[in-house]
């Protein structure tokens, strides 16, 4: 399969993970779990086979500087591999928002801007739910599990 295919399919079931994860999970609180069993193991079965394919040891040393890492990105596998490393995460990180605010009681409907932000700029979205907790629980350092 080539890395367009890969890039174009991850990006689909993406998508479909955050639009479950945002429709489906405040009706179905355990729906985390197929996204992180289905799509986020798929994500990273596809990263490790990209990976073991594709990645030499002997370029570990590029990882220490920019320039290097610059070298890496011109690859288009290693641009697809990283991809899927940021899909897996950022879905991660917005079943953790989701678990998170449940806990502290914060509504789905506030989480909205913040499953945006986090699937188009992840941190981002995760600096908003940050903000957000903390204005709802008046403490910064509130329990994350």
């Amino acid at each position: 399969m080539s890395p367009e295919t890969i890039f174009h399919l991850s990006n689909i079931i993406a998508l479909l993970g955050w639009i479950f994860l945002i429709v489906f999970s405040p009706f179905l609180y355990a729906f985390d779990k197929p996204l992180i069993g289905i799509v986020i193991a798929l994500f990273i079965l596809t990263y490790f086979w990209l990976l073991a394919q594709n990645f030499q040891f002997s370029e570990m040393e590029k990882f220490s500087t920019l320039d290097g890492v610059m070298e890496l990105f011109t690859n288009r596998i290693a641009v697809t591999t990283a991809w899927l490393h940021f899909l897996a995460f950022d879905l991660l990180a917005g079943i953790w928002i989701k678990k998170n605010a449940i806990k502290h009681g914060i509504k789905h409907w506030i989480l909205l801007p913040c499953f945006f932000f986090t699937f188009m700029i992840g941190p981002v979205g995760v600096l908003l739910y940050l903000l957000i907790r903390t204005i709802h629980t008046k403490q910064y350092f509130a329990d994350n599990y």
